[in-house]
């Protein structure tokens, strides 16, 4: 089953995630179709709040693309077979203090159509949970850690927009300001 992706100017994606407290079958289920939904977008990341969810739950997925960066899960390194995709809840992100930070193309699922460049650290550690409720630490760099700080984001309310430096922000002003007013105009026609 395939979720809406809400887009920009819906007020959900700027609620910060509620934290995630029961990992039970609902939790689960919701993780999976976020998935579905996400793959089906093409997409390598979605967080809860994209559909319309504010919980702290993001999904990841990075078996298709193509493996530029390096991860270490709880002091080991599986096969990316084995820790992808990956269901992340509640998660608290460090950047390493060493890591340079890297202005690099992104975009967004609820932003169609609409890149930007974005700096972020090239080498995170995340302290999360996956949909059991079981505790993981990820040390991970380049696209992986890209990923998971943009879906983190989402988390707190913060989008790819606001992290972008003001001359990459105005170059796409006009579009985002055009993507507001068709979410708004369709959220008249379709109300919750």
């Amino acid at each position: 089953m395939s979720l809406r992706i809400v887009h920009y100017n819906d007020p959900v994606l700027r609620r910060k995630g509620e934290k995630i407290t029961a990992f039970d079958k609902a939790l689960s289920q919701l993780a999976k179709e976020m998935l579905a939904t996400m793959q089906e977008a093409a997409g390598i990341g979605l967080a809860a709040q994209q559909i319309g969810r504010p919980v702290q739950l993001c999904v990841v997925d990075l078996r298709r693309a193509e493996i530029d960066f390096t991860w270490e899960l709880d002091g080991a390194k599986p096969p990316l077979d084995l820790i992808m995709p990956m269901i992340i809840t509640n998660p608290e992100i460090t950047p390493d203090r060493e890591t340079d930070v890297y202005l690099v193309e992104e975009g967004c699922l609820s932003f169609p159509k609409i890149r930007g460049d974005v700096p972020r650290p090239d080498a995170i550690t995340v302290r999360y949970q996956d949909e059991h409720g079981t505790p993981h630490t990820l040390h991970c760099d380049g696209l992986l850690a890209r990923c998971i700080q943009h879906e983190v984001d989402h988390l707190n309310g913060v989008l790819f927009i606001d992290r972008m430096e003001k001359k990459t922000r105005a170059a796409i002003d006009a579009d985002v300001k055009t993507l507001a007013k068709i979410t708004r105009a369709a959220a008249k026609l379709n109300p919750a």
